[in-house]
């Protein structure tokens, strides 16, 4: 049933689901909990079988993503999972189809055999998958320590230039966290990494121990910017120029109101925090309108073949991360609706902001998007599949709908002045 199953079934299972559960006691409750677990499995299976037999291109990944309403990263991981599993990993993809274990699960399978040559990584499949009620019971620590001594003790040398790879891929990312706060990661190697770490530790020491009335996570915090900033001490935080895009409302900048903000790499923000950045040192203020009914930003044409600066900038502040659906990651390129070689304008409106991947899996045959009529920027784009996707830009923070011509006329006097 498994290689049958028609769309119009899971349809119906999808809305049985739906329904509130009806059940005697707690028994035949957890009993549930645990079939729809082993179901969510095997329906995860499910997707990377039908993954593998989509036709392949480079938009096969976001195609993929699309379907399951995720980014085209993610589409990648899951696509290459799927290809990696059916075809290199017979047992754990076994074991995965029906439902004793989940796709992170096999994910990590996957990650820590991937050095090896196809017949080492074949032998620990079976190694791990011979007993399959110890599988089902292993936790990520267990199978991830299994895979990686076994990996080791096939092939030395494979674990060493693994080692040496991903040492030549250390990096520094960020990403938003909760209350107008953000993760600042570091990956580096197990020497550097744990070096700093200690080295932070030692200062927080230090700092405490001469009755310093912070904490010790603000103290490491602190002294991590210091040294990446150069100011001086945790007051004085100007340190080297950088900017920092705040996209606010007049309201909130001359505190009239406290219309939410966008912080280009962050997202919304608090009207507080935006009048702290626009009211610092060395602030360059940029107008920007937008129409009072749509909430889109002034158009702003051009005749090049590129985007030029200040173009760029205004669709990357419209548009605030790449605009696929279900896509979050930071604009990379700006791209033209309509191609140039179609006619198409570089402007405002025959533009959109997109990540690296989305941009090139976009430009494979078959890949359509165009400007549609409504509110806001709104882009309507078709997949090689023949599927719709629409996009719609968000608008600006703080934009209403009811504002007068007379208070818009206002408010620009009142910038100007």
């Amino acid at each position: 049933m498994f290689d049958t199953i028609e769309t119009e079934v899971l349809v119906r299972l999808t809305a049985a689901l739906a329904a509130d559960p009806a059940c005697s006691d707690d028994a035949e409750r957890v009993e549930q909990i645990r079939a729809l677990e082993q179901l969510t499995c095997a329906a995860e299976a499910r997707q990377a079988a039908l993954a593998v037999e989509l036709t392949e291109s480079r938009g096969t990944a976001l195609e993929l993503a699309l379907a399951r309403r995720e980014s085209h990263h993610r589409g990648r991981q899951h696509l290459g999972l799927a290809r990696v599993a059916s075809r290199e990993l017979p047992h754990i993809w076994a074991a995965w189809r029906a439902g004793r274990v989940s796709e992170w699960r096999v994910t990590l399978v996957a990650r820590e055999t991937g050095c090896l040559s196809l017949a080492d990584r074949q032998r620990i499949d079976a190694e791990l998958a011979a007993d399959p009620g110890r599988l089902e019971a292993m936790g990520d620590r267990e199978v991830v320590g299994f895979c990686r001594s076994r990996a080791a003790a096939l092939d030395p040398a494979a674990a060493v230039a693994r080692r040496r790879k991903a040492e030549s891929e250390r990096c520094v990312t960020i990403r938003p966290a909760p209350d107008c706060m953000v993760y600042l990661t570091g990956l580096l190697p197990v020497s550097e990494g744990v070096a700093a770490y200690a080295t932070l530790v030692r200062a927080a020491d230090s700092a405490r121990v001469a009755g310093d009335p912070r904490t010790r996570g603000q103290v490491m915090a602190d002294t991590l910017v210091t040294a990446v900033r150069g100011a001086s001490g945790p007051a004085e935080r100007q340190g080297p120029a950088a900017t920092i895009n705040v996209v606010m409302t007049d309201r909130t900048l001359f505190g009239t109101a406290d219309d939410p903000a966008w912080v280009d790499g962050y997202g919304v923000a608090d009207a507080d925090l935006a009048r702290e950045l626009a009211h610092g040192d060395r602030v360059w203020l940029r107008r920007m309108f937008a129409d009072p009914e749509g909430g889109e930003l002034v158009a702003m044409d051009s005749r090049s073949r590129i985007f030029p600066a200040g173009l760029k900038r205004l669709i990357r502040f419209r548009d605030q991360s790449c605009r696929t659906p279900w896509c979050d990651a930071p604009v990379r390129h700006t791209d033209h609706l309509l191609p140039r070689v179609d006619h198409g304008a570089t402007s405002l409106g025959n533009g959109q902001a997109l990540c690296e991947a989305c941009n090139q899996a976009k430009r494979t045959t078959g890949w359509i998007a165009r400007p549609r009529p409504g509110p806001g920027h709104t882009i309507e784009t078709t997949t090689p599949s023949g599927h719709t996707y629409r996009s719609r830009a968000p608008a600006p923070p703080g934009f209403r709908t009811t504002t007068s011509r007379a208070e818009l006329t206002f408010r620009e006097v009142a910038l100007a002045g």
